[in-house]
């Protein structure tokens, strides 16, 4: 099977290049730009006749989206963006479901525990939970999931939380920087989570496509690696696998940093229908955190 990979430099894309190693299927690889040392087909998913041409033109027979406009604070002050954060996360999910629906293919496609809002939960939200999105981010992913529901499309949707890895700008990889810089930061322990490596996700995904499990399983699904920490959590586990601990980390609270768009506050992810139908374990964040560590700091 052909497999078209969108967003495939991007953190999550860059996971998914190393998992296809050695696959039975051919994956195509695809940005909107180019990367150093990344071979990439350049395609424009908010592009209709761009991304039905690629499908026909390669017979493909699977599309796994990790494309997505992902500043949240840029989209709620500044028109202009928010308008491409509903391009890339809602219009081009529509399009990417209709070419394959036309060609009977199946669409993963890749959302956030944004959609959830800020709902006081204080248990791990489910697939049919129902949540009310605060801000043009969570709006922009809910309508994009809405959009490939009622395509008719075979669909695997994956709603994960803080997701990071060795690439690109996120939480770990800023944790590391300003712990071996600074001898002081405060970091918000208010808000709870799960954190997901994005290796884990691109591994699951992987495996999904190699077994074919997703036949006769179109649904939404949750994926975050397991256990529960706050961001102040995190960043302590960060500043002790990096061995950065003459760093002082001060609990705070999320007022403390007036954001544009309120995050939401308890966002762990019930993960059992994952595991049920696809029978796959998901490892524990503190595991896969030294891992991911342990890989930033060899590549130094």
């Amino acid at each position: 099977m052909n497999i078209l990979v969108t967003g495939a430099n991007g953190q999550l894309g860059r996971e998914m290049r190393l998992t296809a190693l050695g696959s039975r299927h051919h994956y195509i690889f695809t940005d909107a730009r180019p990367a150093e040392g990344l071979e990439t087909t350049l395609l424009d998913i908010t592009d209709r006749k761009a991304v039905e041409d690629i499908v026909r033109e390669h017979q493909i027979g699977a599309v796994v989206n990790c494309a997505a406009w992902t500043n949240v604070d840029a989209c709620e002050t500044d028109s202009a963006l928010a308008a491409v954060a509903e391009r890339v996360n809602a219009l081009a999910p529509a399009i990417l479901a209709q070419a394959m629906r036309e060609v009977g293919g199946l669409l993963v496609h890749i959302s956030t525990d944004y959609v959830f809002g800020t709902e006081p939960y204080n248990t791990p939200c489910r697939e049919d939970q129902k949540g009310t999105p605060t801000g043009v981010y969570g709006h922009s992913k809910l309508r994009g999931e809405l959009a490939i529901r009622d395509s008719g499309v075979e669909y695997i949707i994956l709603r994960t939380a803080w997701l990071y890895s060795e690439y690109g700008n996120n939480f770990c990889r800023t944790m590391m920087r300003l712990t071996a810089e600074k001898p002081q930061i405060s970091v918000v322990f208010d808000q709870t989570g799960t954190p997901t490596y994005a290796l884990d996700l691109a591994q699951a995904i992987t495996t999904i496509l190699e077994r074919e499990a997703w036949r006769g399983n179109t649904g939404i699904y949750h994926y975050s690696n397991e256990g529960v920490c706050s961001w102040y959590d995190f960043a302590m586990a960060v500043r002790k696998m990096a061995g950065h601990e003459s760093c002082h980390i001060v609990p705070c609270h999320s007022s403390e940093y007036p954001s544009p768009v309120k995050r939401p506050a308890y966002s762990v992810l019930d993960k059992t229908k994952f595991k049920q139908t696809f029978h796959l374990s998901i490892p524990y964040w503190c595991d896969s955190l030294q891992k991911c560590i342990s890989n930033l700091m060899a590549s130094v």
